[in-house]
């Protein structure tokens, strides 16, 4: 059986226009082309493009995804390959929104008893939390993502996990200060905004066009989003207001 682009688009989730960019560079070409031009796809191309939407879920480029079909000779061990990073993905998921229960509960609590947070185990704020979640915006800046692999390059592992910490004590800071009705550009929140700045300054010097982009990643890319929403509804758009009003009030 076979079916035609526009059903698989439908079936997938994927746009044809994908599908056909797929086709162009030869990751997934069709099972045949009719005589009115139109792509058909038969069972063997919806298994694949199955395996390229779950690695395209775990982070895969495209360049990479072809690499994998190309060498994998056993179709079904490739997908249980697949199962299991996507099993450890899930994990890690399941982590990271316990991580932001216990995060929402004590922030609740101090806003409920009118106190500061209280941290008892630092570590648990950052159990199930990865580098590459809060960096992916970079993905969208080679030359700054270039720059910063160099640095961490140079870093000991006890020095990126320190760094990691430090990124994500600022995202819950954040989450802090916006539950407590701080303004994006209130004095707190641009103090924190500064700090994330002069760091991402470190590693290369940054334009205010580069770093608006930067901000407007926060919500437009989906990766990024995701990390800070993970922390809090709404962080993402509130870490881009605030990245906007220390543009304006410190960089024009």
């Amino acid at each position: 059986m076979a079916w035609p682009i526009a059903e698989v688009a439908r079936m997938s989730g994927v746009t044809a226009r994908t599908l056909r960019h797929y086709d162009e560079i030869g990751l997934l070409p069709p099972a045949w082309i009719g005589s009115n031009g139109h792509r058909y796809y038969e069972e063997r191309q919806l298994l694949q493009l199955q395996q390229i939407l779950v690695l395209r879920a775990l982070g895969v480029g495209l360049t990479e995804i072809a690499r994998i079909l190309s060498d994998q000779v056993d179709e079904l061990e490739a997908l249980r390959g697949h199962r299991r990073r996507l099993v450890a993905e899930r994990d890690r998921l399941d982590a990271l929104a316990a991580t932001v229960s216990r995060t929402i509960a004590d922030l609740e609590r101090s806003q409920k008893d009118g106190t500061p947070m209280t941290i008892n185990r630092p570590e648990n704020l950052f159990e199930g939390i990865q580098p590459d979640d809060v960096d992916a915006s970079l993905r969208d800046f080679p030359e700054h993502a270039e720059a910063a692999r160099r640095a961490t390059a140079a870093m000991t592992p006890a020095e990126i996990e320190a760094g990691q910490r430090e990124r994500t004590a600022r995202m819950i800071r954040l989450a802090e200060l916006k539950a407590a009705g701080h303004p994006a550009d209130a004095e707190a929140v641009q103090t924190t905004v500064e700090e994330e700045y002069r760091l991402l300054h470190d590693f290369r010097s940054v334009s205010t066009e580069e770093y608006l982009a930067i901000a407007r990643s926060c919500t437009e890319n989906e990766q990024w989003s995701a990390a800070y929403e993970a922390i809090a509804p709404g962080l993402a758009a509130y870490q881009r207001a605030a990245m906007e009003a220390y543009a304006a009030a410190r960089l024009s």
